[in-house]
């Protein structure tokens, strides 16, 4: 990628330096984080945002909140790295990632706190834990991509949702990594990009990388997808995920469900990509799911002037839910679930060695 979404910066103790990508595609800018609460108000304000990267930026947000306590006891420590879970497991409740990677990396100062521990050696394992979680990110991105280009064929004209690319992760991204191989592969492709309201992910981040890489995209509106599908001029739609329940319901950015309405109603494979960490085993159903609700000047003055009357109601949910049903396939690291359902997402998940 030409870009970096997150990187940590120096040692222990450290800072992390993530692209603010409330300013794309107008500006490129780097901010640097030093703090839980830094990070905290990153991920809520969508500075860095994308299920993989904010897995990521969660694990390096305990680092950040325990870097400094080396020369305390393991039990400070440890109370450091609980503390920081609990402030950053409510900046965005819906996206799975983010409660993995905070579970992980109180799990691994659970494990390295014992009678003979010290302050020190809690925090080199998390120094450690948290660039596993980036290393990890960046070799499975890589792997969706490779597993999902087999599903593009030479002159395909596709479709996508919201943005999960080198943007919402460390390195290709989800539902962008089959495309940026696919193209790397030497085939020709097209992609139409939904703009995304109400915060134009699409617009703003999808558009920009598939430029940045050389690749011909289309921006369209939301309530376009429609159009283009019944003219004939989409092969494919592949979107991302933020969680996925036990039975294949697909919980990803607010009108993905639509989309995939469509893509059934044209005869077009609706394809989401995601890592085995994006699932949430212990969810029967999409309906479980928490759907964050945001701010409703997101939608009445998100951009510019106001558009609509002050004092109206406004209902905003970041996320909807895609039943199992309208998913051609999943592309994960481990190869594809086709028609996905309860049988078969507990059978790849124990295939990658997660706990059901």
């Amino acid at each position: 990628m030409s870009f970096e979404t997150i990187r940590w910066q120096g040692g222990c103790p450290g800072s992390v330096r993530i692209l603010d990508q409330t300013l794309l595609p107008l500006e490129t800018r780097y901010i640097e984080l030093s703090s839980v609460d830094e990070m905290f108000e990153a991920i809520s304000r969508l500075a860095v945002r994308g299920a993989p990267a904010i897995g990521v930026a969660a694990a390096y947000g305990v680092l950040l909140g325990v870097q400094h306590g080396a020369g305390e006891s393991a039990l400070a420590v440890f109370r450091r790295a609980d503390s920081a879970a609990a402030t950053l497991i409510q900046a965005r409740p819906t996206a799975i990632n983010l409660s993995w990677s905070l579970q992980r990396m109180v799990a691994r100062a659970a494990k390295q706190h014992t009678a003979s521990a010290s302050g020190a050696s809690i925090v080199e394992a998390l120094f450690e834990e948290a660039h596993a979680i980036f290393e990890e990110d960046r070799a499975i991105c890589r792997r969706i991509g490779e597993v999902g280009a087999t599903l593009i064929g030479h002159g395909q004209s596709l479709l996508t949702h919201c943005n999960a690319g080198g943007l919402a992760s460390s390195d290709f991204g989800t539902a962008l990594a089959p495309i940026f191989l696919a193209k790397d592969q030497g085939k020709q492709l097209h992609v139409f990009v939904d703009e995304t309201r109400p915060l134009l992910q699409g617009a703003r981040l999808t558009t920009w990388e598939l430029m940045q890489a050389g690749i011909a995209a289309t921006l369209i509106t939301d309530s376009m997808a429609g159009r283009v599908m019944y003219e004939g001029r989409v092969d494919a739609v592949f979107v991302g995920a933020d969680r996925i329940a036990r039975n294949g319901d697909v919980c990803n950015k607010i009108g993905t469900y639509s989309v995939a309405v469509l893509a059934r109603e044209h005869g077009i494979p609706f394809y989401v990509c995601a890592p085995l960490s994006s699932f949430d085993a212990e969810v029967e159903s999409g309906a479980e799911i928490p759907i964050e609700q945001r701010d409703p000047l997101e939608i009445t003055e998100g951009f510019g002037p106001r558009t609509a009357p002050p004092g109206v109601a406004v209902y905003n949910p970041a996320f909807d839910v895609t039943p199992a049903r309208l998913v051609s396939a999943i592309v994960t690291e481990i190869g594809l679930i086709e028609r996905p359902d309860t049988e078969s997402v507990v059978a790849a998940l124990r295939r990658g060695g997660c706990s059901v």
